[in-house]
Parts: C-alpha cells; sequence; structure tokens
C-alpha cells in the first residue's frame, strides 16, 4: 500500500494530477454533473437532487460521508454500531444495492451493486451530488433508485495547501494535508488523509483509514483537454462482535484496500460538436482475518481467512450535438469488464479447507439522451440498452421535465426504468450453495412529482416530492433449491415504496436554518422463497431497517471569524430480525433523536493569504442510547476539538 500511494503521489507531483470529469461544474454554482450526460442548471432538472458543498459540510464537523448523506432526504443509514463498521444505504426504501457510487465519474460499487460507506470521508470534496430516482438510462447497472456522485476539489488559482489535525473521543486521531493550484495551462489537487480510533468497545475495536486522493488537468491550444484522477485507500477495522453483536473476539478485523483511476480526453470539434473519451479501473482487494485468539482456541472451527479481489475496468466513449441554444443531443458506447478472485481457508478441528475462485464478465452498452426547452419547460429524455455476455439484453429509459411558470416557482416531474445486475456468487457460486447462470438483472419502475417555491428574495424555499417506486425480478437464496441438484438463487421476490419529501430552509447569508420530513410506506408484495417465522420478506409487510418518518433539523449561523451549528435527525421506529437464533425473530428498534452541535473560530481575518482555525464539535450531545441494525450499539456522545492551517499565494 505504501509502495501504491508513493508512485501515485510522486506522478502527481512530477507531471501534475488530471481530472475525470468536465472542469466547468467545479467552479459555476448552481450546475450539476450526474443527472445530464453534460452539465446542466440543478433548475432544469425534473428530479430531486440534492447538492451538499464541501466547504459547507467541513464548516459543520462532519467528517464522515455517511454521517453528511443521513441528514438528506429519501436515505436511511443502517450502519452495524462504531465508526468503521459496515454501513448500508437505503435510498427511498430500495435494497441497500441499489444505489450507483461516483467518486469522480469512478463506479466504485463492487459488481453486483454492494458497497460500504464506512470508508468514505468529506476532507477532499467538492461537492455530493445526491440524484433521486432510476438512472440506469444513462449510468447503466445498480443506479435502481438513485445515484451518489462524490466530486472532489479541483485546483485552479494561485497555489494553496493546508493542514489539519483533530483528536476526540474513543482515541480519534486525524491528520490530513492537501495541495492545489492551476493557470491557463495546468491545474492539479492533491490531498493525503489518515484516520485512525480506538472504537467504542471494550477490546479489538481500533479503525484506521488512510486516502490519498488527487486530479488536475491539462488544457491545450487546439482546445483539447487531457485529465486523470486517482483515489488510493487503505482502511483496516477491527471488530469483536459475531454476526448477533455479542463482544467475544479478540484479534478478528476486515481489511479493504481500493484504487480507482481514470484518464479522460475532450475536444471541441466545431462550434456544435464536443468528443469525451473517458477510460477507467476500479480494484478493491478486501476480506476478513480471523486467526486463533490463543493456542488454546483448537475446539470447532477456530480460524478464518479470505480474500476478495475485484477489478471494473471500462471505457466511455460519447459525441455531443449542439444542435441549437435549446437542444443538446448525445450519444454514447461504453465497454466494460468485470472480474473477480477469491480464496478462503478455514481452520477446525476437523483439518483445514481451502477454497478458490475466479470468474470475470463483460458488458457492452449504447445510450443516447436529449435536452431540450420547450417554452418554459426543460425536458431530458434518455434510453440505454445493455448487452451482457451473462445475462443478455436489457433496455432502460428516462425522462423529466422541469417547468417554471413564474421565476419563483418550479413544477417537476420524472420517470424510469432502472436496472441491478446479479452479484458474481449469485451467478457462480459452487459447492453447498450452487449460483445460477440464468438470472436476469433486478428492476426498477419510478415516478416522481415535486413543487419548489421560493419566497422573499429567494431567502425562503419551500419544497416538496411525492415518489412511488416498484421493485420487481428482486433475486433470493432458498435453502432447498425448486429442482434437484438445482441453484439456490432466482428471480422471485417483488416490492414497491411511496413517500413524501418536504423541506423548507432559510439563508440570508448570515444565518441559515432547513428542516426535512420524510415519510415512507414499503410492503412487500412477492415474498418469494422467505417464509417462516425468520422470514426477511413477509408479503404485506415493511421492508427491514426503513423507518416509516424521519426529520432533520440544521441550523447554522456565522458572524465575523466565528461560526456555530447545531443538527437533529430524528428516526422513528424501524423493523429488524434477532438473528441470535435460529429462526430469527422480528424485533422493532425504537425511534430514536441525536443532537450534534459545533463552533468555529477564524483566528486570521479573512483576506489574509494565512490562515488558521479552531473548532470543537460534540456529536450525540445528550448521550441517546440506539441501534440502526438490532444487536450493535450506535457511539454515544463524543467530542472533537482540533485546528486547520491554511496557506495561499499572492
Amino acid at each position: 500500500m505504501r509502495r501504491t500511494v508513493g508512485s501515485v503521489l510522486l506522478s502527481f507531483l512530477v507531471c501534475g494530477p488530471l481530472q475525470a470529469q468536465e472542469p466547468e461544474p467545479y467552479t459555476l454554482e448552481g450546475f450539476v454533473i450526474t443527472a445530464s450526460p453534460f452539465p446542466v442548471s440543478a433548475t432544469t432538472v425534473g428530479n430531486h437532487v440534492t447538492v451538499l458543498g464541501g466547504d459547507d459540510l467541513r464548516a459543520r464537523g462532519i467528517t464522515r460521508v455517511v454521517d453528511a448523506l443521513d441528514a438528506v432526504p429519501g436515505i436511511t443509514i443502517a450502519q452495524n454500531g462504531p465508526e468503521g463498521s459496515v454501513a448500508s444505504l437505503f435510498f427511498r426504501g430500495g435494497e441497500s444495492d441499489h444505489t450507483l457510487v461516483l467518486v469522480d465519474g469512478v463506479q466504485v460499487n463492487q459488481p453486483g451493486g454492494a458497497f460500504d460507506f464506512a470508508g468514505l470521508t468529506v476532507e477532499a470534496i467538492e461537492r455530493i451530488e445526491v440524484v433521486r430516482g432510476p438512472a440506469s438510462a444513462l449510468h447503466g447497472s445498480d443506479a435502481v433508485a438513485g445515484v451518489i456522485h462524490i466530486v472532489t476539489r479541483a485546483g485552479r488559482g494561485e497555489p494553496r495547501a493546508g493542514v489539519l489535525l483533530r483528536g476526540g473521543s474513543w482515541g480519534r486521531r486525524d491528520g490530513t494535508v492537501h495541495l492545489s493550484g492551476g493557470g491557463e495551462r495546468a491545474s492539479f489537487a492533491a490531498s493525503l488523509a489518515r484516520y485512525d480510533t480506538d472504537g467504542i468497545l471494550p477490546f479489538n475495536n481500533r479503525h484506521r483509514n488512510t486516502v490519498f486522493q488527487g486530479h488536475g488537468q491539462l488544457r491545450f491550444e487546439d482546445g483539447g483537454r487531457l485529465d486523470v484522477s486517482a483515489r488510493v485507500g487503505e482502511r483496516r477495522y477491527h471488530f469483536p462482535t459475531a454476526s448477533d453483536g455479542s463482544v467475544m473476539d479478540r484479534n478478528q478485523y476486515t481489511f479493504a484496500d481500493e484504487t480507482a483511476l481514470s484518464l479522460t480526453w475532450a475536444r471541441s470539434l466545431g462550434a456544435r460538436v464536443d468528443l469525451r473519451a473517458v477510460a477507467s479501473t476500479f480494484t478493491t482487494d478486501g476480506g476478513t482475518d480471523d486467526k486463533a485468539d490463543s493456542a488454546a482456541d483448537s475446539v470447532g472451527f477456530y480460524a478464518f481467512q479470505s480474500l476478495d479481489s475485484y477489478r471494473r475496468s471500462a471505457l466511455d466513449v460519447r459525441v455531443g450535438w449542439r444542435a441549437s441554444d435549446r437542444m443538446r443531443w448525445t450519444l454514447g458506447a461504453e465497454l466494460e469488464r468485470q472480474g473477480v478472485r477469491s480464496f478462503t481457508l478455514s481452520e477446525s478441528e476437523f483439518g483445514p479447507s481451502t477454497g478458490r475462485d475466479a470468474n470475470a464478465r463483460s458488458n457492452r452498452a449504447a445510450y443516447t439522451h436529449l435536452g431540450t426547452q420547450l417554452g418554459p419547460v426543460h425536458v431530458n429524455l434518455g434510453a440505454r440498452h445493455e448487452d451482457n455476455e451473462r445475462y443478455g439484453g436489457f433496455s432502460t429509459w428516462q425522462g423529466s421535465a422541469s417547468w417554471s411558470p413564474a421565476p419563483s416557482t418550479r413544477l417537476r416531474a420524472a420517470v424510469g426504468r432502472g436496472i441491478k445486475e446479479p452479484t458474481f456468487f449469485e451467478t457462480f457460486a459452487t459447492g453447498f450453495t450452487r449460483g445460477n447462470p440464468d438470472l436476469s438483472p433486478e428492476r426498477s419502475t419510478s415516478w416522481e412529482l415535486g413543487l419548489e417555491r421560493s419566497f422573499l428574495g429567494e431567502r425562503f424555499q419551500l419544497q416538496g416530492t411525492a415518489f412511488r417506486q416498484s421493485f420487481r425480478d428482486l433475486i433470493q437464496y432458498t435453502f432447498v433449491p425448486t429442482t434437484p441438484g438445482g441453484p439456490n438463487y432466482d428471480n422471485v421476490a417483488a416490492a414497491r415504496s411511496d413517500g413524501l419529501e418536504v423541506g423548507a430552509g432559510w439563508d440570508d447569508g448570515t444565518l441559515r436554518a432547513r428542516i426535512d420530513w420524510t415519510h415512507l410506506w414499503t410492503e412487500v408484495t412477492d415474498a418469494g422463497f422467505d417464509e417462516g417465522v425468520g422470514a426477511t420478506f413477509v408479503e404485506g409487510e415493511a421492508l427491514l431497517r426503513r423507518p416509516a418518518d424521519q426529520v432533520r433539523v440544521d441550523l447554522g449561523a456565522r458572524q465575523g471569524r466565528a461560526g456555530a451549528h447545531l443538527g437533529l435527525v430524528y428516526s422513528g421506529e424501524r423493523a429488524d430480525r434477532d438473528f441470535t437464533a435460529f429462526p430469527a425473530a422480528p424485533v422493532t428498534l425504537r425511534a430514536w433523536t441525536t443532537v450534534a452541535a459545533g463552533v468555529d473560530v477564524r483566528v486570521a481575518a479573512e483576506e489574509s493569504p494565512h490562515q488558521a482555525e479552531l473548532f470543537v464539535r460534540v456529536t450525540n450531545a445528550f448521550d441517546a442510547r440506539y441501534q440502526q441494525v438490532f444487536g450493535f450499539d450506535a457511539p454515544g456522545r463524543g467530542v472533537e476539538l482540533g485546528g486547520r492551517l491554511s496557506w495561499r499565494g499572492r
């Protein structure tokens, strides 16, 4: 890992880091790059879009992306206890693998959609774009319920440097350093961060996370651009807990090494035609290491090790044609190759056993998108056809409209279809569990209607969205195959979710206040193979770990060099299962409310090229006791304090 980070950092210092997406969105306020093949104003998109600014997140003292997303309407977080433990995200009631995750345009989901948000931090982030609704017509598989796009800071203007140091409860020790700058022909940005905590459990609960992020751009006299982006991460999480949350293991840990790279070339071919090609790759090597606790630990199955290595490589080429100032059409094609190599070693009193597996699949896709303006109405239409060597051909589509009958009013509507490909294990598993090579992708169909209204010179805003999502062909496991010797997985289940997202906000430059309420109703419409007391899919009942109501409140104020913020999150009851016994018994996790607060003080004047800032933050200020996943306690009250230094060239 040290050689990987060092080599990537050296390449950026020698040739300048470059960036995977077009540069304009990072400098133009109010534009988004996730809902369309080209940057568009957020006010022209029919989907409900939320943009979280990196500077605002850091000013509020937020360190982890999972905490930033927990305040976004329509999103539910379920984390297995302490920082570093598996953090799943449910988007508008969808499954945890129904959300596409991009970092500077590179997809970082595992094949099949799974993604653990526990390792993402905000220090190098420029913005987070959250686009609700199916987006497979543009982005392909896994964009079933929505897309989360993390855009990191780009270099621009005079050279800048910064250092952050932070400490706090549970042995927290964080440090980051970043450099950036840019001119007429080139720009660069690079950051290195280390996060370390001892955890909340009595032993074996340390979490450490090291991340390098860099990108930049070269601009040529003929109008071409060359961009490169790199993210390298190494994470290790120690956990003493068994699957039911009981604390018992003194040396068990998981690890994950991730590398995301992309190279982008873009050029205008005349006044109306643009060409862009993006080559990207994402690799992750992760697994579990659970050696014997001691020499006496030799009864039953006493040790286990695993390694899963995933790779996703893609080439995307698109041509954009500006037919007029009111119409833009895009045609694109993508080639993708996925691969996995797995190894397991299990030790028991009966002797050791090992398992190895290696599989790959490829996908070809063609897509088109039309953005046009018809008077006061902005319309976006898209379609995509996938041709996968394993599950064949599938088509997706989407459409949205945004209408502004008055400058302070906007009506939105969107509809679309999304797909999620099967995992490698569901397709290729052998041994006691048999995969199904004939699986189809899981599918969703969704619609939403929204209204936005602003008052008092846009200082006060109201927003409301109603939506429905239908999920079908959900893949399930059965212990007893439907045919002797047949596969254990099949497309058999279905569900739906309906909801409301309502919010109000005030921002006059000095005082900021916002409240959001999400009401979610979910129902299993086809339980598939699931039956009996321990079933997790029960026809007519709600989906697990999705509360019906969530409320978020955010208050912030800044006067001179001082700032203060207060955040409140309320989460209603959620259904879960008690997996300490078989069959798992239904349980209900009680509602909870947490409050976070903080203050920051700038030591130097704002116009000074050298800045210093001190900050303190309290999380879960009233020490609420709650669980997002049954059996795993969430952290109690925590305190963080630190300082940030920055320098700017003249």
